[in-house]
């Protein structure tokens, strides 16, 4: 039975702050995991007006305090589901920012007020008392599934689960090998650069679409 949940993300300061692009490095290679997750995953959750150009706070923070596009660009293409860990992600932020810092004589920094302050998230997750039996009754459910359940079952079922897969493939591959076409395709959302809606339309329509064929 798959158990349909909710979640809002919590933010709680860490107290570390970076003016500089030397001070946004050493804040990266300090900070709790939970820290980098936020600054790349919080903002799926996270209401906001804003129309974002990047898809991580770091880029958009350099782009916008420290007008370095050079750099935003290639902490803008950084992709977190492609690590197996948060801290390979973290050596991977450290490492274009040390390239970065190679090429420049003066690395720029902020104004005093316009810093850069390290968030830590962690998930709060609430019981919506829906319960899926079926895989066929996705086609219904999943269109009235919250963006707050979509990020907890989809997104961070990825760091929950030991086997790294969202709560969808890993239910269906319990069912049997009759569903391992619709896993294999659940598996090509791009679960990092489409918005939450977005990921639920595609994951609602990969279920019509099985259950259509057969």
């Amino acid at each position: 039975m798959f158990v349909v949940k909710d979640c809002t993300l919590v933010q709680i300061s860490t107290g570390i702050k970076a003016q500089s692009m030397r001070d946004l490095r050493e804040g990266i290679a300090q900070v709790d995991p939970d820290c980098i997750y936020y600054h790349f995953w919080g903002n799926k959750v996270a209401p906001s007006f804003e129309e974002h150009e990047y898809n991580n706070d770091f880029a958009r923070w350099v782009k916008k305090e420290l007008n370095d596009i050079l750099l935003a660009e290639k902490l803008a293409v950084v992709d977190p589901s492609e690590y197996e860990s948060i801290e390979d992600l973290r050596e991977e932020l450290i490492d274009i920012i040390d390239h970065r810092l190679d090429e420049l004589d003066f690395p720029p920094v902020s104004k005093y007020d316009r810093q850069f302050h390290f968030i830590k998230g962690f998930v709060v997750v609430f019981d919506t008392y829906r319960r899926i039996k079926e895989p066929r009754d996705m086609c219904i459910e999943i269109p009235k599934m919250s963006v707050g359940s979509i990020f907890y079952h989809f997104i961070d079922a990825r760091r929950r689960n030991e086997s790294g897969l969202d709560d969808f493939r890993l239910w269906l591959l319990d069912k049997g090998d009759e569903y391992a076409s619709l896993v294999k395709r659940i598996s090509e959302i791009d679960p990092f650069f489409k918005p939450l809606t977005d990921i639920r339309e595609e994951l609602a329509s990969l279920f019509r679409d099985f259950f259509m064929e057969i």
